[in-house]
């Protein structure tokens, strides 16, 4: 290297950038975290409060609203993951994965079949969990999809852009009457 810590490479003149630009150092919440749970009813809260923990302890910049409904979202895929993978899969994975202007999560198990959000039956309690997700996503402006892994089983998966809450408090209206 030169002794201006650039490495060698052509100089800029004057106010020029450089032709060597290198990328911005990551911001200090991002990065990728990855959990092991049995997949037992216990797991849900617990991977629902670990998610929640790292998203503080971290200090992603996310919304109330947002985050509430990414725990929501974490509550759903365990959920259906114990209930319906658990036979094939004793183990599931939960994986947190932070960007500058997106958040995703996914959970892994190791069972083939896909899920479909079904239009539920009013009447049932249950059944609804896809759908809520779909929902959650679709508002917050993010993709949701199910990904096979090469172990036969799959990994379902969302992405939320992240909006700071000082964004959401400034792009409100400021007129008291409106809702």
């Amino acid at each position: 290297m030169d002794d201006d810590g650039r490495g060698p490479g052509p100089r800029p003149q004057g106010g020029e950038a450089p032709y060597d630009v290198r990328p911005a150092d990551p911001l200090p919440y991002e990065g990728v975290w990855r959990f092991t749970a049995p997949s037992v009813d216990a797991s849900v809260p617990q991977a629902r409060h670990a998610v929640r923990d790292l998203l503080l302890r971290q200090g992603v910049p996310v919304s109330a609203d947002l985050a509430q409904g990414l725990l929501l979202i974490v509550s759903e895929l365990v959920t259906n993951a114990v209930r319906h993978a658990a036979v094939l899969s004793p183990t599931l994975g939960v994986e947190v994965a932070v960007g500058a202007e997106w958040i995703r999560v996914s959970v892994e198990d190791n069972h083939p079949y896909r899920p479909t959000a079904l239009e539920a039956d009013h009447g049932r309690t249950g059944g609804r969990g896809l759908l809520l997700v779909r929902e959650i996503t679709r508002e917050a402006g993010g993709a949701c999809d199910v990904e096979y892994t090469a172990s036969g089983g799959k990994v379902i998966w969302v992405a939320l852009p992240l909006t700071p809450a000082q964004a959401l408090v400034t792009s409100r209206p400021t007129d008291p009457s409106v809702p």
